[in-house]
């Protein structure tokens, strides 16, 4: 789900915001929301927001503030999606690093950044090809997709892996046929043992005294 967005117009710190703006907004949006989190717990679900621009949970700062303001409630959870963050210029490796235990669902979707002298992270109002940030099919942008799965399986997700594809360049069907294979390359298959295993040794106390010279 999205978060809604009665503070997205004011997100830029100009014309300074009237003092208790920010804080009256996410003090609503947590009336709003704890009601839908509890009845998602009693549900045994949880209900992930896509952290996306043009909403009041757009990075991890506003959702940290959102979780202070619903009293860090379990359901509460995060879609990510490496798109939204890259368009942002947000670390979007270190957020797994940061979020991985929120993390309940993944579009697997790439992007590109690409700032010049006339624009760059807002646009311009250009049309999606003219700006420097663009959504690209799986595999055409710049996300290190092979780390994120990484980080992924070390943190170990388990949820989906959805391809969401748009592209301002490529058709959708031969986006949506080259991504399901892309997704599928990256998948990892988690050890089930460490692969220095065959040279492990029994220790004990006084054998690794005599390996220190201690004894």
């Amino acid at each position: 789900t999205f978060s809604g967005a009665l503070l997205w117009p004011y997100m830029y710190p100009w014309p300074q915001r009237p003092s208790g703006l920010v804080e009256e907004g996410f003090a609503e949006l947590a009336r709003r929301w704890r009601p839908i989190l509890d009845a998602f717990g009693e549900a045994g679900v949880d209900l992930c927001f896509e952290i996306h621009p043009g909403e009041d949970l757009h990075d991890g700062a506003s959702f940290e503030r959102f979780l202070d303001a619903v009293d860090h409630h379990p359901r509460a959870k995060i879609l990510y999606d490496p798109s939204h963050m890259l368009l942002q210029q947000l670390d979007y490796l270190g957020f797994i690093d940061r979020y991985h235990e929120r993390i309940g669902m993944f579009h697997v979707k790439d992007a590109e950044f690409r700032p010049n002298a006339r624009s760059g992270v807002y646009g311009g109002y250009q049309d999606w090809v003219e700006r420097p940030g663009r959504f690209r099919s799986l595999g055409d942008g710049q996300i290190d997709f092979k780390q994120i799965f990484s980080k992924l399986t070390q943190y170990g997700y388990d949820g989906w892996a959805v391809l969401e594809w748009e592209c301002c360049l490529k058709d959708a069907g031969q986006g949506a046929a080259e991504g399901a294979h892309f997704i599928r390359r990256q998948l990892i298959d988690r050890a089930t043992r460490a692969f220095d295993d065959f040279a492990g040794v029994e220790g004990s106390t006084s054998s690794n005294r005599r390996l220190l010279g201690l004894d």
